[in-house]
C-alpha cells in the first residue's frame, strides 16, 4: 500500500518490532527486494542495530532527548545483502562502533539526570 501512490520517501517506524524472528526476517527480504527493485528512499526506525546494519545504507545514532543525531554511520555493503553478512568483520565493527555510541549517550544522559 504504501507504494501505491509512487512516493519519493517512505517512512517505516519500527515496522516489523513487533514480529517474531522468522516473520521478520522473511519481511526484511521482502523490504530488501523491494528497495532493490524501486530504488525509494526509505527512512527506517529501528532500536534493533542488526537490522538497521542489515537494511540500511546508512544509519543515524540519535540521542536522548532532545533527539539528535549523534553519529552518522555508511553502510557500504553490496547487495543483495544475505544473513552470512553478519559474521563479517565490518559488519561486526559497524556494530561496536553503533553500541559504543548508544552507551555513552545513555551514560551521559544518565550524568545530567543525576
Amino acid at each position: 500500500r504504501s507504494l501505491a501512490n509512487g512516493p519519493e520517501i517512505i517512512l517505516m517506524d519500527e515496522p516489523f518490532g513487533a514480529l517474531d524472528s522468522q516473520t521478520r526476517s522473511v519481511m526484511q527480504q521482502l523490504l530488501l527486494g523491494i528497495w532493490e527493485k524501486e530504488h525509494k528512499t526509505v527512512l527506517f526506525v529501528t532500536h534493533d542495530i542488526d537490522e538497521a546494519l542489515y537494511l540500511g545504507e546508512k544509519v543515524y545514532v540519535m540521542s536522548a532527548r532532545p533527539g539528535r543525531i549523534i553519529d552518522t554511520i555508511p553502510v557500504d555493503f553490496a547487495h543483495p545483502r544475505s544473513y552470512e553478512l553478519s559474521t563479517e568483520p565490518a559488519f561486526v565493527e559497524l556494530k561496536r562502533r553503533i553500541q559504543h555510541s548508544l552507551h555513552a549517550e545513555v551514560h551521559r544522559a544518565l550524568s545530567s539526570a543525576a
